[in-house]
């Protein structure tokens, strides 16, 4: 079982909820990769900037990015559908063209976009892994790059083809660029939700050890407060 099931029992009580958690299959644990620093660098004006990310669970995409020094804000969401189908019940049953996806608000004068990247694919998605991550298996957790603008779209390419060239990773590099169709803003109570439940079983055990793999691989850019919103 993934996590799917017990995710949708989220508003009931933590024990039922660590019971389901629970009864998950074992899977390996994600390891951290040290990414290569980006040859081609992100050229952005002053200003806030935003970029969306899929890559499986938002729950630990947006935990990650909150975690991020010039992230000003991280938002749980839904990308590739329509506005309509954008409900967790009808994405987390693989029937949308949605993927779960993070919406990031940073300033590119303390973290470009190329450094975004690199984070990404070093402690947030394994880029080999098509329709799945972690637990989590199904269209809606593919690792997507969504670009929002020629610039961002420009990097991303470069990025992902140096990846493919760098030997890092045992298999091919799937992750894809994806056209951007709208972003929808997931349920409340998906928002924040590392900080909001900490102890949450899967929390615990697939998305906080991303979080020391941020602070371990890129003290620089570790920030030790969540950024909730």
């Amino acid at each position: 079982m993934g996590r799917a099931r017990f995710r949708r029992l989220t508003l009931l009580p933590l024990l039922l909820i660590a019971a389901s958690a629970c009864q998950q299959q074992a899977v390996a644990l994600e390891r951290a990769v040290d990414a290569p620093v980006a040859a081609v660098n992100a050229e952005e004006s002053t200003g806030l900037k935003k970029a969306v990310f899929a890559g499986g669970c938002f729950w630990g995409v947006e935990g990650v990015f909150s975690h991020v020094k010039g992230v000003t804000s991280a938002v749980s969401g839904y990308h590739g559908g329509t506005r309509a189908d954008a409900r967790y019940d009808l994405v987390s049953a693989g029937t949308t063209r949605h993927a779960e996806a993070v919406k990031v608000v940073y300033d590119p004068e303390v973290i470009r976009y190329d450094e975004l990247l690199r984070i990404f694919f070093s402690v947030v998605a394994d880029p080999t892994l098509k329709n799945r991550q972690g637990p989590d298996v199904g269209p809606q957790y593919r690792a997507v790059l969504v670009p929002l603008g020629a610039e961002q779209k420009k990097v991303a390419a470069a990025y992902l083809a140096q990846m493919a060239r760098s030997g890092l990773w045992d298999a091919p590099i799937v992750t894809r660029l994806e056209a951007y169709r709208g972003f929808h803003p997931a349920e409340a109570y998906h928002q924040d939700f590392m900080a909001k439940n900490p102890s949450h079983p899967y929390i615990r055990k697939w998305d906080a050890p991303k979080v020391s793999g941020l602070a371990r691989l890129y003290p620089e850019h570790y920030r030790k407060t969540f950024k909730r919103g």
